[in-house]
């Protein structure tokens, strides 16, 4: 959602590492420059200024003038009062006697209901008994849209048209609590805009049960907006915590550079797409980095482990190695890298010249490269998958005709796995050490 942003303060940045000192009025210019930046992100006016202020004090500073490369510690500095201004991370609050309820709340078409199946399969893969409470009665099909999320889940659904909402969750929390669950998430009626009845509703919910997390879920893509949604809902029922959604769109993204500033409520979640598993909790430094252009490499990591099986990708590992790896193990492999999420999302995640090179790259191309790749493999028998020695003219033909592609499609894809099978064989004569050439 940054890649706008992102592009100008890189090339601010290109600028400042081409100057071996800088000046007061070299910082300045930069400055400017990295203000307009951030005031045509949709950041707002109050908090470009200070994070401005800062910066600029620490980058004409001995901490600067004495580094061995002025423009990189700018970049640094720029980096820390970033992190600064995002805010520290706070996390859920499952402290206190059981069931925790936790209370999503926020305008229509924020998506409390799909954040609130995210967080009850995000609490449930840690072990905890997760029940859901239909708390929107008013919306069509909202308690039949949780009943379906609650179906995915295997999580119950608490839901009764005959009570009020305060009624319900008063009803749901005796519930959980004679059932043992842990952790009680009430979804709750939006409105198009804050109204008194909207907050009367919420504020009878609250005095009929005790709440450990009272979250507002925030469209991120609504721009300055969302500042006054906030202080709206803080002022009116002192909202605990943010869920930030939509952070995979195409927005100017100064919401979530500004709101923890001027509202001083913590963000605790940001949502990264429509899939119950994209729900990543809140982490300032890794955010930052993904808006310098530095990538998000703990994320990335964090998303291989949850799509790869270690075992079989150890397995994989030393059939490559030993020059045993078929085409069904890279079939397996490219399907588990599949499972880590949209390809425009991990090519952000990639961080300095390796990322911008992937994102000058168009995901679709390698989606469809993928589809190719899995057609072609998928038309083979078992045994033209484990040798494509034994893959003659005749085979090929039938191969690309069961695949409905074309004979060059299936020689450019035995090509490019004969290719990846030399170079790792060259890598285990030198021990790995050619490994440093590839990448330096």
């Amino acid at each position: 959602m940054f890649e706008t942003l992102t592009g100008r303060l890189n090339q601010i940045f290109d600028q400042l590492r081409k100057r071996g000192k800088l000046s007061e009025a070299d910082v300045d210019i930069a400055m400017r420059e990295v203000r307009l930046a951030l005031l045509e992100a949709d950041v707002h006016f109050s908090v470009v200024k200070t994070f401005i202020a800062r910066v600029r004090e620490r980058a004409i500073g001995a901490e600067v003038s004495r580094a061995l490369n002025p423009g990189q510690q700018v970049i640094k500095i720029v980096n820390d009062e970033l992190i600064a201004t995002l805010g520290e991370p706070a996390p859920l609050n499952l402290t206190g006697a059981k069931p925790r309820v936790i209370m999503l709340v926020g305008l229509q078409g924020s998506g409390k209901t799909t954040q609130a199946g995210k967080l009850a399969r995000m609490l449930r893969s840690k072990g905890e008994r997760v029940m859901l409470v239909a708390g929107d009665p008013y919306r069509p099909a909202a308690i039949q849209q949780l009943q379906q999320l609650g179906e995915r889940l295997d999580v119950p659904v608490e839901s009764d048209t005959t009570l009020t909402p305060p009624e319900l969750a008063k009803r749901a929390v005796d519930k959980a609590e004679k059932g043992g669950f842990g952790v009680v998430i009430i979804d709750t009626a939006g409105r198009s805009q804050l109204d008194s009845e909207l907050m009367n509703e919420l504020k009878a919910i609250v005095a009929n049960v005790v709440l450990v997390d009272t979250l507002l879920v925030i469209d991120s893509m609504i721009g300055q907006e969302a500042l006054n949604i906030a202080i709206g809902f803080r002022d009116a029922i002192g909202i605990t915590g943010l869920i930030l959604t939509k952070m995979d769109g195409d927005s100017r993204g100064g919401a979530a550079i500004s709101v923890r500033s001027v509202t001083g409520v913590p963000i605790k979640f940001i949502g990264t797409g429509e899939k119950l598993d994209a729900l990543e909790v809140y982490d300032p430094s890794r955010l930052a980095s993904r808006i310098l252009g530095m990538g998000d490499m703990i994320g990335l990591i964090e998303r291989a482990e949850a799509a790869f099986d270690s075992e079989s990708a150890q397995k994989s590992t030393e059939k490559l190695m030993k020059g045993q790896f078929s085409l069904d193990d890279w079939l397996d492999q490219m399907k588990q890298m599949k499972k880590m999420g949209p390809l425009s999302q991990i090519m952000e995640m990639l961080p300095g010249q390796m990322g911008q090179a992937a994102r000058g790259i168009d995901p679709n191309d390698i989606e469809k490269n993928f589809k190719t790749t899995e057609a072609i493999i998928n038309s083979m028998t078992r045994k033209e998958r484990r040798d494509p020695d034994i893959l003659n003219a005749s085979r090929r033909r039938r191969i690309a005709a069961g695949a409905g592609m074309d004979v060059q499609d299936v020689n450019k894809l035995i090509k490019q796995f004969r290719e990846m099978q030399k170079m790792m064989k060259m890598f285990q004569k030198s021990g790995m050490k050619g490994m440093g050439k590839m990448f330096g």
